[in-house]
């Protein structure tokens, strides 16, 4: 009696405090089973994993083949801390059906099982034997863990229904083979991600927008959340961008391998309000495309191996809406890692311009556009307060008197790299994500040798800041029989970014004079240069527009 009594408490396991039981479940594999996978006659649902006599010696009373020899390929990630071994305690047991290599029929007794259909599992829930693109399993997590990696919770604090194996996290510490309340047999909600911050506290996550926005999808193009049944970005949280099982990516377990795609399936206009993808199919883009597996969390602020994704400029555990005044780190782009104005690496940075410079400055820079009688490539160095002159991104200009600014702009104001290269076009995302104009400007300037800067059109980027006819005005009383403004570029004789103090000097490169070489040549005395000799005065020597200035003052 007392053999028969501990074989109907094995059995017969309903569900504690609610209605469910393994009966009405997937795991019920029995003829009688809801799922697609089902026995040809078999009317009992334990047996396929349990049995109250000769069962294997792994727990509980298995009565499973396992597959002892199996050598598994685990997950990995640089930025992991603990450390994962072969599959062991219960995550073995779950793998014997779940890794694909055993048919669900294998049983210790009752020989092997018929079934109606499907013997092996298939599709996203057969993990199969590598385990790189799954959640790591068999591993111990402990206090000690939590002091490697802050952003795990405390073991001592997970929510009850987190249950470790001898200190492990186990395939049962997220699922309950045995009830079904939730979806795939998770222990606790997927809504709002509840199961993953069970675990993980990222820093920032609170108050990202992945984790508060009600944006949902439009039905427009290919599903954000393919495998979810919450629709908005906030309920599907941590998977708008992980799967934790088959993943896409064996990286971090992002969706998709392209980095990007993890991104622009929601920024594609169809859940987030702004199109991003589009502003990638310009001919001026940071291009996020020519990259793939590259980016790391772990990276230096210079990368030795250069490329641009995403996550480069946003962290998307801590993306919000948040508005600042330059130079200060906007919402959207907080979080991350940059170079300041003295070289030094910040993680995270404080100022918009420290995230640009970890590209354009130092290792990383690319060639200018224009050829200079003072080449330098390292906008930091360009940009910097000591310069004899530089457009005020870093700390406010050295012109107290500056005239003619518009749009509430002053001799005091700071402005913010992506107040010029941003994308182009009305209602275009903030950022410079692609522009039909070079270097990811936001509007057109003419760099040619004959400008005309009687349209609006042939300086748009300059007359954002700079009053159009006090710009004309100025420039037409130059001397001599030319006017400036309508003769040749801005960028003929102007560097907009500045011009390095260790290069350059005050005498000969205030008001950002810095001559492209390609229109501006030595005169006839083989000099190039400009030198101011007092307030409104200056002199040239050079030869350009077809005429030979030898010490012409104006």
């Amino acid at each position: 009696m007392k053999t028969i009594f501990c074989a109907i408490i094995l059995f017969w396991v309903p569900a504690i405090g609610n209605s469910q039981s393994i009966k009405t479940t997937k795991h019920n594999l029995s003829v009688t089973g809801p799922g697609t996978y089902k026995a040809s006659s078999e009317e009992e649902i334990c047996v396929f994993c349990h049995t109250p006599h000769n069962g294997d010696p792994l727990i509980p009373l298995w009565n499973r083949n396992v597959n002892s020899g199996a050598i598994y390929t685990k997950y990995s990630s640089n930025t992991m801390k603990a450390t994962v071994g072969q599959p062991t305690g219960t995550s073995i047991l779950c793998l014997s059906c779940h890794d694909g290599t055993i048919a669900l029929g294998e049983v210790f007794n009752r020989g092997t099982i018929s079934f109606a259909s499907g013997t092996n599992i298939t599709g996203n829930s057969n993990l199969g034997t590598d385990l790189r693109n799954d959640h790591p399993i068999s591993f111990t997590y402990d206090v000690a863990l939590t002091v490697l990696n802050t952003e795990l919770k405390n073991p001592t604090t997970l929510i009850p229904q987190i249950k470790l194996e001898n200190n492990q996290l186990q395939c049962t510490a997220c699922h309950d083979p045995h009830v079904n309340l939730t979806s795939d047999f998770l222990v606790a909600t997927s809504q709002n991600s509840t199961l993953c911050v069970a675990c993980h506290d990222k820093t920032y996550w609170a108050a990202s927008s992945h984790n508060t926005s009600v944006h949902t999808w439009n039905s427009a193009g290919v599903d954000p959340w393919p495998y979810s049944v919450w629709t908005t970005v906030a309920e599907n949280a941590c998977e708008n961008c992980h799967n934790p099982h088959n993943s896409g990516a064996t990286s971090r377990l992002l969706k998709h391998l392209p980095e990007e795609d993890n991104c622009l399936d929601c920024h594609n206009g169809n859940a987030a309000t702004k199109d991003v993808s589009t502003e990638f199919s310009k001919a001026y883009k940071h291009n996020v495309y020519g990259y793939t597996s590259k980016h790391s969390p772990t990276e230096a602020a210079n990368p030795v191996d250069i490329h641009v994704e995403c996550e480069d400029c946003h962290n998307p555990h801590a993306t919000k809406s948040m508005a600042a005044s330059a130079p200060a780190v906007r919402g959207s782009n907080i979080g991350v890692i940059g170079i300041n104005q003295s070289g030094v690496t910040v993680n995270p940075v404080t100022n918009e311009y420290e995230i640009c410079y970890r590209c354009h400055s130092a290792s990383a820079v690319t060639a200018s556009s224009t050829a200079r009688k003072i080449d330098q490539n390292d906008v930091r160095l360009e940009f910097d307060g000591g310069n004899p002159s530089y457009h005020p991104i870093a700390v406010a200009g050295k012109n107290l008197t500056i005239a003619g600014l518009i749009g509430g702009y002053t001799a005091a104001s700071i402005i913010y790299c992506t107040d010029c290269h941003a994308s182009n076009g009305v209602g275009a995302p903030g950022g410079p994500h692609g522009s039909i104009y070079p270097q990811i400007l936001k509007y057109n300037y003419n760099r040619t040798s004959a400008g005309d800067s009687t349209t609006a059109f042939a300086y748009e980027l300059c007359y954002q800041c700079h009053d159009q006819t006090n710009t004309i005005t100025k420039h037409a009383t130059l001397g001599g029989p030319k006017n400036h403004a309508n003769e040749t570029s801005c960028n003929t004789c102007h560097d907009p970014h500045g011009i390095s103090n260790s290069q350059g000097n005050s005498t000969n490169n205030s008001f950002l004079v810095n001559f492209n070489t390609a229109v501006v040549t030595p005169n006839s005395g083989i000099a190039l240069s400009w030198t101011l000799l007092g307030a409104g005065s200056g002199k040239c020597n050079l030869a350009c527009h077809g005429h030979d200035h030898v010490n012409s003052t104006y």
